[in-house]
This record gives C-alpha cells, structure tokens and sequence, in this order.
C-alpha cells in the first residue's frame, strides 16, 4: 500500500469512527467556508464554551445554537456536546465528527484560496470570473448577484434590502425579510457583497402595463417584459389547472422566472407586473 493509499484509508476510517459519511461532510460544508457557522464550532474547540465562541464571532447566543443545530442537521451526527454544572460551571466540547469536521473545512480552506490565486493570476480583479457562485447548486432558477444596500429591524424580524451588483444606477431593489439570527451570522451590511434567489413559483405574473390591483404588497413589485412562455394544459375536470411559466426581463437586464394563471393569454414582448413576497427570498452569503 502506497502512502497516499495509506492517509486515504486512515483518513476514511477516521471519518467512519466520527459517524461522519463524504455525503455528510458535503451537506455540512456545502457553503462558502468562511461561514461563521463553522468558525463558531473551531471557537467551540478552542474555549470549550458556545458563549464564549458566540463572543468571539460576534454574535448572539441564541445565533450560535442555532448555527450548530443547523451545522449538526446537514452533517447528520451530533458536532457538540453539552455538559452541565460541575466545578467549571459546564461547558460544551466538540466531538470527534465535530473535529472531523473542521479538519475537513481547514484542508477545503487551504484548496479553495490556491485554486482562487491561480484563476486570478494574470488577470485584473474586475476581469476574474465570478467562480466563488458557481459552487451553489439548488432548485431555485432566480438567482441574482447583488450588495446589502440597508438593513432596517422590524423587532422580531430584519429586512434586508438588496440592488444589483455593479449596478448604481437602477432604481431596482429587492427586499428579504430574515430573523435576527440569520442577519447576525451572514454578518449582513450595506456593501457586503450577496446572492439573492427565490423559487420560481413564488413569483407571480400579472399582465399589463398598469400596476395591478391584485397585487399585495407594495415592495417587490416590478414591471418587466416577458420573453418566452411555457403555457399549461388544463388537466383533468376535478383538478387545478396548471399555471402558465413565464421568463421575464426585468428593467436592469437579468432574467426572473415566474407564473401566471393558466390561460393568461400571455405571449413573447407583453408587459408584465412581477410580485415576489418578502419572506419567499433567501439570502446567501458567496463569499
């Protein structure tokens, strides 16, 4: 068995023992590893305290519990232990997948930034393709890069309001509504550079020039045109019938992907209306 052979198969059995799997270990660092989600378990290692990792990352308690429940779902096995009372006053401790974990992040960290330098050799930095984004892959088809343009608190809830990136002079902006917590770990503020998405069937089409009676909110409410249309065929009588999916341009250029009724009558070059609902945008943090 050769060495490299060797560090593989020590490596798998250290994983296998941690309870952690390759699927598990994806799941859990399928995002940008400087999330502070993962720099809150290597605080937990080095303290042996979430209040005091909490402190260190700068955010709440309740945000750091919450990036470890979040952690320890995607991984699938338990990351951190707690202990309570005793002479030190209790205390957490990382377990051996929470370790396995980190070590991982580390070594994905080192990659990452030599793989980063070598696309961006050579090249001027506004010229250096946007690489970072490429790596999230999820459901939702709309997806935009944009920067944090203000963070207003609305008590028990934040929101966050997004333009495009690179673009100044659109008046175009989207807003998401996120709890405290997620504001406090994505560590959101105006300039800090984003990607927002939402699912197409969040996303409502109302036909027309005229801004729409129907609408419900006032934000997120956006005049486009459509560009190609996918109508739906009426199904069977006792069953709803399907919506017709329009791909619309949106006044700054990029494309958004949303539903009309069936049978809108909606075709290629139409003026639309756009509604997207606060609470249907996700915020994710690229970089």
């Amino acid at each position: 068995m050769s060495e490299k052979e060797f560090h593989e198969q020590e490596q798998r059995e250290t994983f296998d023992a941690a309870g952690l799997s390759s699927n598990s270990l994806s799941q859990a660092l399928g995002y940008d590893i400087a999330d502070r989600r993962i720099a809150i378990l290597r605080g937990i290692a080095h303290s042996g305290s979430i209040s005091q990792a909490a402190r260190d990352v700068g955010v709440s308690y309740k945000a750091a519990w919450q990036a470890i429940d979040t952690l320890t779902n995607l991984a699938g096995v338990p990351l951190v232990e707690r202990s309570v009372g005793g002479a030190g006053g209790g205390g957490a401790q990382v377990t051996a997948a929470g370790q396995s974990l980190l070590a991982t992040a580390e070594t994905m960290e080192r990659m990452r930034a030599e793989v980063l330098q070598r696309v961006q050799s050579g090249q001027s930095p506004g010229d250096a393709p946007a690489v970072v984004n490429l790596g999230l892959m999820t459901s939702m088809r709309n997806q935009w890069p944009c920067t944090v343009l203000k963070v207003e608190s609305l008590g028990a809830q934040i929101r966050v309001w997004l333009r495009p990136a690179g673009e100044t002079e659109t008046q175009w902006s989207i807003a998401a509504r996120i709890t405290p917590e997620s504001y406090e770990l994505l560590g959101l503020a105006p300039g800090v550079s984003v990607l927002a998405l939402c699912k197409a069937t969040a996303v409502k089409v109302f036909k027309g020039q005229e801004r729409p009676m129907a609408a419900t909110q006032a934000i997120n409410l956006w005049p486009a045109q459509v560009q190609r249309v996918t109508r739906g065929a009426a199904s069977l009588a006792d069953e709803p019938v399907a919506c017709d999916e329009a791909v619309c341009r949106l006044t700054w250029g990029a494309q958004i992907v949303g539903f009309a009724p069936a049978q809108s009558g909606l075709d290629a070059q139409d003026s639309v209306w756009l509604e997207v609902p606060e609470a249907a945008v996700v915020v994710a943090v690229t970089a």
